[in-house]
């Protein structure tokens, strides 16, 4: 029964692109329009089917992790690819809509990011093994969306170029005091400091990032200019000239987007000027997708633009300008699963091989999310003033002073 269910569900589904897959009563189903995307798949294990069948966000993921459900080559990018490619315009069966709308409808209360559960959910995630991080992240470990400015640029140049964009949209000045919601390893501390003369105070959840930023630190003999700290944005009792978050309000969680915002109004300077870079979603909102919340990113959301921004509006803070990076992260995620496949057998020395798979699905489900849907990243320039930046964006695109500059 749920072998026929299964099939009617995948024809009224996959309308581009073609997809192959082996049932392990030993039948083989094929759907699509026999074009590009293309992938075969093999489900060995019968309750995988009906797990599929009534939940399949969640069980798609725990059936390729648990080995349940193979991919030809191994190549679960290119399954993800054709199911990323149809899901936006696909009918979904009675049950998986309710579903769907009952994650939805209770999102609120499933992100209940008090202080202490939320620094509980960054360690699920951000206390793994350092060297697991070294394996696919850039020599700086920036762990979100690099900036291209071409297809060809390395993983290492778009990074910095992130950095330095960010940098020009704060319009950082030597010796202005600068908060780091989400400091992560320190790289954005650190070139705020070296290159612009900044003073940086970094906060964490992560007890691991918290100890490298700090070793990065001390190894540089910054101590004096950057302080990296195990601290809740909502604990922070001082003002700033700049705040910048990058990668850090995907771990809010909808219920505290006015707690965060106000936090920002109140820790920013009157002059001064906010810089928030975050995953967001250009459609209606949605609950999280089930198996990232439940095996890499708990109590993780991904905002749309009018939540923000009304979040926003409710905290007297102004929008001086607003960026849409569209396929940015895609090439940001495909260098780093470029990278962790060079290094699977590493991760696995460090692991084992289910914990390959959960990742290898992650990085590519984020990657063919950012091809296929309406997924990017915003950046978001806040102030409490409007006259604080210029009227026009060209100050964005000149050559921009730093203390390197000024030292040559």
């Amino acid at each position: 029964m749920w072998s026929k269910i299964l099939e009617h569900m995948m024809q009224s589904f996959v309308r581009n692109g073609s997809l192959t897959i082996a049932l392990p009563d030993g039948r083989q189903l094929n759907f699509g329009d026999g074009a590009s995307p293309r992938a075969r798949a093999q489900i060995h294990d019968a309750s995988a089917v009906r797990k599929l069948v009534l939940n399949p966000e969640l069980a798609l993921g725990e059936a390729y992790t648990d080995g349940a459900l193979t991919v030809e080559n191994d190549d679960i990018g290119a399954f993800l690819a054709v199911v990323l490619a149809n899901i936006d315009r696909a009918d979904r069966l009675w049950w998986q809509r309710w579903h769907q709308s009952l994650r939805t409808a209770l999102r609120r209360f499933m992100l209940n990011n008090v202080p202490t559960l939320s620094r509980r959910n960054v360690a699920h995630h951000y206390d793994l093994s350092s060297e697991l991080y070294d394996l696919f992240l850039d020599n700086d470990r920036q762990y979100s969306c690099a900036y291209f400015r071409t297809s060809g640029d390395t993983l290492e140049q778009a990074q910095s170029q992130k950095k330095n964009h960010i940098a020009r949209k704060l319009m950082v000045e030597p010796g202005m005091r600068v908060l780091d919601i989400g400091c992560g390893w320190g790289g954005m501390a650190l070139t705020l400091a070296e290159e612009y003369g900044a003073r940086v105070t970094g906060i964490t959840l992560s007890e691991e990032q918290l100890a490298v930023a700090r070793e990065r630190v001390r190894a540089r003999g910054l101590e004096n200019m950057i302080d990296i700290r195990l601290q809740d944005y909502r604990h922070i009792n001082e003002e700033f000239d700049r705040i910048v978050s990058v990668g850090m309000f995907e771990h809010v969680g909808l219920p505290y987007f006015d707690a965060y915002f106000s936090a920002v109004r109140d820790l920013l300077a009157p002059d001064g000027i906010a810089l928030i870079h975050t995953i967001g979603a250009v459609t209606a909102a949605g609950g999280t997708n089930a198996w990232l919340a439940k095996y890499i990113f708990p109590g993780g959301y991904i905002p749309n633009l009018s939540e923000m921004s009304s979040a926003i509006e409710r905290q007297d803070l102004r929008v001086t300008d607003i960026e849409f990076l569209w396929r940015h992260y895609a090439e940001t995620l495909r260098r780093w699963l470029d990278r962790f496949e060079a290094n699977a057998d590493r991760v696995e020395a460090l692991y084992d091989a289910r914990f390959v798979r959960m990742w290898r699905f992650y990085l590519s489900a984020c990657e063919q999310t950012f091809r296929h849907r309406r997924q990017c990243v915003f950046q978001f320039q806040l102030t409490r003033s409007a006259d604080v930046v210029p009227m026009t964006r060209d100050y964005l695109y000149e050559q921009p002073f730093t203390l390197h500059q000024a030292a040559e």
